[in-house]
């Protein structure tokens, strides 16, 4: 791939803007030389190589990484308000392949977020068959009437307009009006709907694990990429 085309491919600009910065020897290898927009990928500089305004280039397609999500921000490019991809560097919403979310989550939900641009991975990961546990902590607004644990395990629990029941999920009492919740399936508003059906809502949520990661120091409005490690930790415990 020309790195013209890699550069504007990672949110850089237009293959115009790009070409601009070429031409004002902005886009050099790790040493300083100037590059040129006709080099090609592996024959001047690999992508660890290039720097723009001396600066490595953003991680090549194939990216993968966590957000930790604050409540009041919206997984959308479009909606009005507070977007989760205003707490990344601008570029990354200009990416093609497009960077998307791995589900969602709502807008007054916090917590664990992933987002890739390989969409054979994201299909991966969101496939029922994988079966990732995802786990969640509310804050209810009234106590627990005591048998919500047995029905959750019970996998017949029908939520309203649905014609399948839900799978069987843990849930542990934090104190009266707290839980955590592990989920092996990601149903539209599911933790939500799940307490309304048992006649109780929930004043706040947060998700801080999915599969064997967590946001461990991760502080809200923060992200970091994944690496091999991290991809791993992901998929333990999952059917797949």
């Amino acid at each position: 791939m020309k790195l013209l085309r890699l550069i504007a491919n990672l949110g850089y600009g237009s293959r115009k803007q790009v070409t601009a910065l070429f031409r004002e020897g902005r886009i050099t290898d790790a040493d300083g030389e100037v590059l040129y927009a006709d080099d090609e990928l592996g024959v001047h500089a690999t992508h660890d190589a290039v720097r723009v305004d001396g600066e490595p280039l953003d991680p090549a397609p194939g990216l993968l990484l966590m957000l930790h999500k604050p409540a009041g921000y919206t997984c959308s490019t479009k909606d009005q308000g507070r977007l989760i991809y205003d707490l990344l560097p601008p570029r990354f919403r200009l990416r093609d392949p497009v960077l998307s979310t791995v589900g969602r989550l709502d807008r007054e939900t916090s917590g664990l977020l992933l987002l890739t641009d390989d969409g054979a991975l994201l299909h991966r990961i969101i496939s029922p068959k994988a079966e990732i546990p995802k786990v969640y902590e509310a804050t209810l607004a009234r106590p627990l009437r005591g048998d919500e644990a047995a029905l959750f395990a019970s996998g017949t629990l029908m939520l309203e307009s649905e014609q399948k029941p839900l799978l069987p999920a843990e849930l542990e009492t934090l104190d009266p009006q707290r839980v955590r919740l592990t989920l092996h399936e990601g149903r539209y508003h599911q933790v939500r709907r799940m307490f309304a059906a048992v006649g109780n809502h929930v004043d706040a949520l947060h998700r801080p694990q999915v599969g064997g990661l967590s946001l461990d120091a991760l502080a809200e409005g923060q992200w970091r990429i994944l690496g091999d490690a991290d991809r791993a930790a992901l998929f333990s415990g999952a059917a797949e």
